[in-house]
């Protein structure tokens, strides 16, 4: 079983792959629902490298706001997906929201 450091580096890694998948041009301004994914993306990568060096006492307290603001960045990109009629990117934001509560869970 993977430890929180793992998992929160593949949450990560999987959120940044979404964005990536839908705004792969950035010359050109993404769509609200993109620019919510990829608000979400920055706030998760920000803790990518010092997830692992963070005391497990300590994970609670520094991953908690991080991951509630890009769990809430995810649910506003999919209600803009579902009002969009675009209810597949809809679902698999919702995935990745349901992995974020996990994580939180087991925090």
């Amino acid at each position: 079983m993977m430890n929180v450091s793992e998992r929160y580096r593949l949450l990560v890694d999987e959120v940044a792959a979404f964005s990536r998948l839908l705004h792969p041009d950035s010359a050109v301004e993404p769509a609200r629902p993109a620019r919510r994914v990829q608000t979400a993306a920055a706030a998760l990568e920000e803790y990518r490298e010092l997830v692992g060096e963070i005391p497990r006492i300590r994970l609670e307290a520094k991953l908690t706001p991080v991951l509630l603001k890009a769990h809430a960045q995810l649910d506003q990109a999919r209600l803009l997906f579902e009002e969009e009629g675009a209810p597949d990117q809809g679902a698999t934001v919702w995935e990745l929201e349901q992995k974020i509560y996990r994580l939180l869970n087991d925090l």
